[in-house]
């Protein structure tokens, strides 16, 4: 009989090593190391290649190919009727892409995934659970969707938590797509290790990523995550699969955010936004809206900057305070932003305009609960600090659009065109942009202002900025 193998596995990193260590050399982390048994029996894999699952126009050959030789085809992505899961996504599901979708517990995964898959038309969508019960599932699918609870539609559920029944039930019904909640709770024989370890947690995304590359079958795993943020498991687990979402939201607020942090098959910068309501998720097509609070007069330290998450422009609203220290040390706190940015502008303002901030004590907030890294709300920002400072309202309708240098130069952002568009069907009235953004002649390219009712500001130092706004 085989001696048993054990190894050390890192629950952080997934590091192995052949004894336990008290420190990990790969992420620096204490007292992570856990031995896990791992024996491998002769049971083969699956061979999805010999399975009806499969036809031959999928299989791969395992021969060197030039590049020149490869025949390119366009590639037929399947569209959800969530047109805002279609843009993250990058333009809809692409056949054999295994995507995982990580997010703190309660925010909704499970809800977003199994709306998905009860409003897939015309396929066949098998929703494994390892942690809910049929009548749970039920009970859900009742409250999202009641028409195509009664009906069924086309999603199945399977509640198992072993990759081999799994495997055999998915050869029988040959879904279209499949859906794991989660794969922390899926376990594989070939490993003898609890559900969750980092040796079950890689073996089980192995075969699930074999099965859906030689069956072009979509699979949606659902991920756990630490109390760090990060997705659980090995890091490894991020570079198997070909999507990573992180769905983020305050579980005390209504609306969530589905951010792409990983895409093979498209852009990694891409935003979509939903609001959780009694009935499920509703996708939020004008983010703008509720970005924005309704004030009926003006207020100190408070602009709208214009930003641009992947392809989409979007008005934020920028909310600045800034106080008189009643500490020694002034206090420097930012909600959705950079905090050394933020210093980086106060600095800027002290050092070229001559505000005294360096005793004062300076608070930022994005609104909404999303996180901007957009350098193009510099300008924004800055006008808010000072807003604040001197307490003046910033004029009413009025828009910013640039990025701030170290020497108080107005710098230019890209794709202007978009954020002044966004900026005029909202009922902005004027707009502040760098006037390097402007048409200067030569090989740039010219801005059209005539097809704009906005006003367009361009201002080239901070100093004429404020003094527009302030007077």
């Amino acid at each position: 009989m085989a001696k048993t193998k054990t190894s050390y596995f890192c629950q952080s990193c997934g590091y192995e090593s052949a004894k336990w260590l008290g420190k990990c050399p790969s992420c620096n982390q204490w007292n992570t190391f856990v031995e896990e048994i791992i024996e491998k029996p002769n049971a083969a894999v699956p061979n999805w290649k010999a399975s009806t699952t499969a036809s031959t126009s999928m299989q791969r050959s395992n021969k060197p190919v030039l590049v020149s030789d490869v025949v390119f085809e366009e590639e037929n992505r399947l569209l959800t009727p969530d047109k805002e899961f279609n843009r993250v996504l990058g333009g809809g599901i692409v056949a054999g892409s295994l995507v995982l979708i990580g997010g703190e517990p309660g925010i909704g995964k499970s809800t977003l995934m199994l709306q998905l898959a009860m409003n897939m038309p015309g396929l066949k969508v098998l929703y494994i659970s390892g942690e809910e019960s049929e009548m749970q599932i039920k009970m859900r699918a009742e409250r999202l969707a009641p028409n195509a609870g009664k009906s069924g539609g086309g999603c199945y559920i399977l509640t198992e938590t072993s990759t081999q029944n799994i495997f055999k039930q998915i050869e029988q019904l040959q879904p279209d797509l499949v859906v794991v909640d989660s794969i922390q709770t899926l376990h594989s024989a070939h490993i003898e290790s609890t559900p969750g370890s980092v040796s079950q947690v890689r073996e089980c995304t192995a075969e699930l990523l074999r099965f859906a590359k030689e069956t072009s079958t979509p699979v949606f795993l659902i991920g756990h995550i630490t109390k760090d943020g990060m997705i659980a498991g090995p890091k490894i687990l991020e570079h198997m699969v070909d999507t990573v979402l992180q769905f983020e939201g305050d579980r005390h607020h209504v609306y969530r955010i589905l951010r792409a942090i990983k895409n093979r098959f498209g852009s990694a910068s891409e935003l979509g936004i939903y609001e959780m309501l009694g009935e499920g998720l509703r996708e939020v097509s004008n983010p703008s809206e509720i970005l924005l609070s309704q004030r009926d007069e003006p207020l100190s330290g408070i602009t709208i900057s214009a930003t641009l998450e992947g392809l989409r422009p979007m008005l934020i609203e920028t909310q600045a305070l800034v106080s008189t220290s009643a500490y020694g040390t002034p206090q420097r706190s930012a909600t959705g932003f950079d905090t050394k940015r933020m210093n980086m502008l106060l600095a800027v303002l002290e050092k070229r305009c001559g505000f005294r901030l360096g005793t004062k004590d300076v608070f930022l907030n994005i609104t909404g609960g999303i996180r901007i890294e957009d350098p193009a709300i510099d300008l924004g920002l800055a006008a808010a600090i000072v807003s604040s400072h001197e307490d003046i309202p910033v004029p009413f309708k009025t828009c910013f659009a640039a990025e701030l240098g170290l020497s108080g130069e107005i710098r230019a952002v890209n794709r202007i065109e978009q954020r002044i568009a966004e900026a005029q069907k909202l009922g902005f009235e004027q707009i502040f942009i760098s006037k390097y953004n402007m048409p200067t002649g030569g090989k740039a390219k010219k801005l059209d202002l005539s097809r704009y009712t906005i006003e367009i500001k361009p201002v080239g130092r901070i100093e004429e900025a404020f003094g527009l706004l302030f007077g």
